[in-house]
């Protein structure tokens, strides 16, 4: 699961940062290769394809504001979501690292175009230089406080929109729908709000910020923008889980039966793990779970 969580970021993040190179080297080359279009629907299709190709086993963990809001309203195991953020934050940086080393000679070239115009220093660790390709800044000047508030509205729009995707009793956001419902959300946030300043994800965040640092070293560390980067989210997207546990969900409503044969799912994959552990310390027995289960689906609802 370890492994799943590193590769749903990878894949989050591949597709999104990919879209980004070609927009900044463009923009340095007076060109038009990319567009805030084209890396809003490029994230978007990413975290699509990581939560439909991934989460079927890793449960979706692909953000470590998701993974610790779990801890604290989930019971998730606290050294298990450890592991997985550590993880989390491996799958951003490999995916930063293997975007740098394709486009690596265009960058290059970027970067000597900057040399020889004389604006390498000013240009190259802000969001318009090769660096900000990958590690998150602000435009010079630019209020903290402002920024600040634009992240956390978008993270707490996020986090309010993931966690209606996790109410088995909505029966607008069915389990196949939500990779979609996630992916609109953030491209949406993307659309509207990045040229204000937004990470969303601390694992893409910090990934792409310990790159950034292993290629250009401690300059292209972002200040105190990076604290807010990394950090903003985490709350903001508990705050939106406990706005839509307390306010928005509601304990009559019934389960769906998509959300049921869904969590079922997960239920019986666990029960198989743990068989299956204990077959090989010789403890084994067979299988008694079936999806149906009126008992098991209870104690899902419980739950």
């Amino acid at each position: 699961m370890l492994n799943l969580s590193q590769t749903g970021v990878f894949l989050y993040v591949f597709a999104g940062v990919g879209a980004t190179a070609p927009f900044v080297i463009g923009n340095l080359a007076g060109q038009s290769l990319s567009s805030l279009l084209q890396i809003g629907f490029a994230y978007a299709l990413g975290i699509v394809f990581a939560l439909v190709i991934c989460s079927p086993t890793s449960g979706g963990h692909f953000n470590p504001a998701v993974t610790i809001t779990f801890v604290l309203l989930r019971k998730f195991p606290p050294l298990k979501a450890l592991r997985y953020i550590v993880a989390q934050i491996l799958g951003g940086y490999v995916a930063c690292l293997l975007i740098y080393l394709q486009y690596r000679h265009l960058i290059l070239e970027a970067e000597a175009g900057l040399v020889a115009k004389g604006l390498y220093d000013s240009l190259n660790f802000t969001a318009q230089g090769t660096a900000g390709i990958f590690a998150l800044y602000v435009a010079p000047g630019s209020s903290l406080g402002q920024v600040l508030l634009n992240e956390f509205v978008c993270d707490f729009v996020i986090g309010l929109t993931i966690w209606a995707c996790l109410d088995p009793t909505n029966f607008l956001a069915v389990p196949a729908v939500a990779p979609w419902i996630v992916a609109l959300v953030y491209a949406m946030c993307i659309w509207g709000y990045v040229p204000v300043g937004l990470a969303a994800n601390s694992a893409r965040d910090v990934g792409a910020r310990l790159m950034a640092l292993t290629i250009w070293g401690t300059r292209a560390g972002g200040g105190p923008y990076a604290a807010l980067a990394a950090l903003t989210n985490i709350p903001a997207t508990i705050l939106g889980a406990l706005f839509y546990e307390f306010i928005l969900m509601d304990s009559s409503r019934v389960i769906t039966s998509s959300h049921a044969e869904f969590l079922a799912g997960h239920l019986a994959h666990a029960e198989h793990k743990e068989q299956s552990s204990s077959a090989r310390m010789g403890s084994g027995s067979p299988s008694t779970y079936t999806s149906d289960d009126k008992a098991q689906i209870e104690a899902i609802e419980r739950a």
